[in-house]
């Protein structure tokens, strides 16, 4: 579970939050779909989630752990797909899987499954002794899905996470957060794609300039705005703002 309570983050120069007073809470055994145009704060947010920002009010708890002062515990709660996979470009795939069960402490007699049976998942076993450089974008992108995972977090957090992918990999992905709700656990993911959120999330949270414009099922969301289309109702909120 991720609990923000009156979250707000504003950038050196900018007059204008980045995040604006956002409390929201990602709930276990659900997928959650974070919505919004770009320059709405996803990015900030998912970042402040996962400490890699500094939160400027409020505060964010994972499983009850707050990423500040209790960051190192809070992090072993969650993996984290960033929206840019060109990270750890001169180390190899299997390499790179190593240093995240190492850095977890995930034990040989579960990474090795864990490695063949996704990597074949993925379609990326084959290739994870080349170099990460050497991958495609998508290719890259798989290697840190199954970095994420791999020391088998409660709580997914992605960031634009289906961009680059081939559609094999795009429904494996998918079947993956499926299956990671489906034991109790919580997914977070950002995306564009509307109709991802129509046939995935069990809840979807829409933002604009940092502020929250709805948190609820898909159902309530399409029940307030009878006979028009999840892509009409998403731009007419956003147009809104």
């Amino acid at each position: 579970m991720i609990e923000l309570s009156h979250v707000s983050k504003t950038y050196a120069g900018k007059e204008a939050k980045a995040v604006d007073d956002l409390t929201w809470t990602v709930e276990d055994g659900k997928i959650t779909g974070f919505f919004g145009p770009n320059g709405a704060g996803k990015s900030t947010t998912l970042k402040m989630i996962c400490g890699v920002h500094s939160v400027d009010e409020g505060s964010i708890k994972i499983n009850g752990h707050d990423i500040v002062a209790d960051a190192l515990e809070a992090k072993r709660q969650f993996g984290y797909v960033p929206d840019d996979p060109d990270r750890f470009l001169r180390l190899t795939g299997i390499e790179y899987l190593t240093f995240m069960a190492d850095v977890y402490g995930t034990p040989s007699q579960r990474r090795e499954p864990f490695i063949e049976e996704y990597g074949k998942r993925l379609d990326i076993y084959d290739a994870l002794n080349a170099r990460i450089s050497d991958y495609s974008h998508g290719m890259r992108q798989k290697v840190h899905v199954m970095g994420a995972l791999i020391h088998e977090p409660s709580v997914w957090i992605l960031d634009e996470p289906m961009l680059g992918l081939d559609p094999k990999g795009a429904f494996e992905l998918k079947e993956m957060m499926r299956e990671h709700a489906a034991r109790g656990n919580s997914v977070l993911f950002s995306t564009h794609v509307l109709e991802t959120a129509d046939a995935l999330c069990d809840s979807v949270c829409i933002i604009a300039h940092g502020r929250m414009l709805f948190n609820g099922t898909l159902d309530e969301l399409k029940a307030a705005h009878p006979g028009i289309s999840l892509e009409q109702i998403f731009l007419e909120m956003t147009a809104n703002e």
